[in-house]
C-alpha cells in the first residue's frame, strides 16, 4: 500500500474475457447476424453494454467489438446508453452520472456510429428520483424491471411514464419470460423442462390481447456461459425467431421503436430504488449489509476531489473501483441467490472481497491525496489541450490577453500550438507585445486558473 498501484489481475481478467467471448459473445453475435441476414427488418434487438466491458474487449478480445460492429451495421440493432462503468453512481451523486453517461454515449458513438437515445441503468436500477436524472440527460425512453411490489395488479407489458417527467417512457421486462430462459432454461428440477420454442411461443400467445409489448431483458452470457451450448441454448434462440415471425401475432421492436410507437398507459411510481436482482428486485445485492454501505460511503467521500483531477491514470482507476460487480461480490445473501453471487466471482468470501476492496481503496486515497498536494504547488492548464476548435475560440475570445500569456507560459508545445492557432489576429498581435515573464506569481497564476475555470 502506498507503494505499488497497479491492481489487477491481468491473467485472471485476460482468461474470463477471452473464455466467455468463445462461449458466448462470438457465437451469439453470429447467430444474431445469420437472423438479421435472413429476415431483414424482421428481425431487431438491442444491446447494453458497458465501457468497462468495451475497455476489455479492446485489450483482450478486439474480435468481439469487431463481431458488434457487423451487427451494428445492419441498421436493426439499438445500443443503449448506461453509466460508463456500470457503477451504482445513480444513486449518490449526479455530477459523477451525468459524466460517466456522456463518456458511455461518446464511446458508444465512437465505436458504432450511433447514438444512444434509450436509456439502461446499471442492474436495471430505477426510482423516481433516477428517472428525472436521466429525463434531465435528454432521454425519453428508460428500462427497468417488471417489480410485483412496484406494478401491483398492472401488467409489464405496457408502456409506462414518469409522474413528474412525463416526457420519460419506461419499458419494463417481463421477468417471467425473461427468466424462463436466463434462468429456467436447463434445470431439469423445473416443472416446464425441456423449454422447447413451441412451448415458448404458446406462452407468448396466451398474453392478453389487450397487451401490447413483451419485454425480454437477460445477461448476454445467458447464451453459452450460463446456460451452455450443450444445453441447446443456441440452438432454441436460432429457431425462436423463425416460429415468432412466421407465426405472424407478433413484431420485433427496439426500445426507441416501441417508445415513439406507443402512448403510455398511466404513470409509474417507484419511490424507492428496485432492480433486476435476486428475489427482493431490490438494491440488497450490493447495499445490503454493512461492508457494502461502507466501502459505498468511502468510496463516494472522493468524488467530489475527484472532478479536479485530470490524470488520466487516477481517473482510469477511479471508474473501475465504482464498477458495481465489487459490491456484489461483498453480498452475504446464500440462499435462494447463492449460487448466481458466486457466478465470475474471484474471492473465496465477502470478507475477503471486502478487506481487498479497502485496501486498494486505502491505497488509492494515498494517491489522491498526493496528487492534491502535487496540484496546490503546481497549476496547469491541461484543460486546453482536449478542447475542440469550436470550444478554443470561444474561450479565447473571453481571455484577456494577459491572461492568455500567463496560460503560454506555464503550457506545453501542443496546447501553446492551438492557442496561437485559435486566438485571432488581433490578441495574437497583443501577445507579441507583452513580456512573457516566467516566473508569474502562485496568486497571479490562481486567479488565471479560476477565471479559465468559469468560463468551462
Amino acid at each position: 500500500m502506498g507503494q505499488d498501484h497497479y491492481y489487477y489481475d491481468e491473467y485472471l481478467n485476460r482468461s474470463i474475457t477471452e473464455r466467455v467471448a468463445e462461449r458466448s459473445y462470438l457465437p451469439m453475435n453470429k447467430l444474431l447476424l445469420d437472423l438479421i441476414n435472413k429476415h431483414g427488418s424482421d428481425f431487431k434487438l438491442s444491446f447494453s453494454i458497458s465501457g468497462s466491458a468495451i475497455e476489455q474487449f479492446e485489450q483482450y478480445a478486439p474480435e468481439v467489438l469487431e463481431s458488434f460492429k457487423k451487427l451494428a451495421d445492419t441498421g436493426q440493432v439499438e445500443f443503449l446508453a448506461e453509466t460508463y462503468a456500470h457503477s451504482l453512481v445513480s444513486l449518490k451523486n449526479k455530477n459523477e452520472f451525468q459524466k460517466q453517461v456522456k463518456m458511455h454515449q461518446e464511446k458508444i458513438k465512437e465505436l458504432f456510429g450511433l447514438e444512444p437515445v434509450t436509456f439502461r441503468n446499471t442492474e436495471l436500477i430505477y426510482s423516481d428520483e433516477i428517472g428525472e436524472k436521466v429525463a434531465d440527460l435528454g432521454f425519453d425512453t428508460i428500462l427497468t424491471e417488471g417489480a410485483k411490489h412496484i406494478l401491483g395488479w398492472k401488467s409489464p407489458n405496457f408502456l409506462y411514464q414518469h409522474p413528474q417527467k412525463k416526457k420519460l417512457n419506461i419499458l419494463l421486462k417481463n421477468f417471467r419470460l425473461s427468466d424462463d430462459i436466463a434462468f429456467r432454461f436447463s434445470s431439469q428440477t423445473w416443472a416446464e423442462w425441456p423449454l422447447t420454442t413451441d412451448k415458448y411461443l404458446q406462452w407468448l400467445k396466451q398474453t392478453e390481447e389487450k397487451e401490447e409489448i413483451i419485454n425480454l431483458f437477460m445477461d448476454y452470457e445467458t447464451f453459452g456461459e450460463h446456460q451452455w451450448a450443450e444445453t441447446g441454448i443456441f440452438e432454441f434462440m436460432r429457431v425462436l425467431p423463425d416460429k415468432i415471425i412466421a407465426d405472424g401475432e407478433f413484431k420485433f421492436k427496439t426500445p426507441a421503436e416501441l417508445s415513439n410507437e406507443l402512448k403510455p398507459v398511466a404513470d409509474l411510481h417507484v419511490p424507492y430504488p428496485i432492480s433486476w436482482a435476486d428475489e427482493e428486485r431490490d438494491l440488497s445485492a450490493w447495499l445490503g449489509n454493512e461492508m457494502q454501505d461502507e466501502a459505498f460511503e468511502k468510496l463516494y467521500q472522493m468524488a467530489e476531489r475527484m472532478e479536479k483531477v485530470s490524470d488520466a491514470a487516477i481517473n482510469s482507476d477511479w471508474q473501475k473501483l465504482q464498477t458495481s460487480d465489487h459490491f456484489y461480490y461483498m453480498c452475504t445473501k446464500w440462499f435462494s441467490d447463492g449460487d448466481v453471487h458466486e457466478y465470475f466471482n474471484p474471492y473465496p468470501s465477502p470478507y475477503e472481497a471486502f478487506i481487498n476492496y479497502m485496501n486498494v481503496l486505502s491505497d488509492f486515497q494515498i494517491r489522491l491525496a498526493e496528487y492534491d498536494i502535487e496540484m496546490e504547488n503546481n497549476i496547469h492548464f491541461d484543460e486546453l489541450e482536449h478542447m475542440t476548435a469550436v470550444q478554443m475560440k470561444k474561450v479565447l475570445s473571453q481571455m484577456e490577453v494577459e491572461d492568455i500569456a500567463k496560460i503560454l507560459s506555464l503550457s506545453n508545445q501542443v496546447v501553446n500550438e492551438k492557442i496561437l492557432k485559435y486566438v485571432g489576429k488581433r490578441k495574437q498581435q497583443a501577445l507579441s507585445d507583452v513580456d512573457q515573464i516566467k516566473n508569474y506569481s502562485k496568486e497571479q497564476l490562481s486567479r488565471t486558473k479560476k477565471v479559465l475555470q468559469d468560463l468551462l
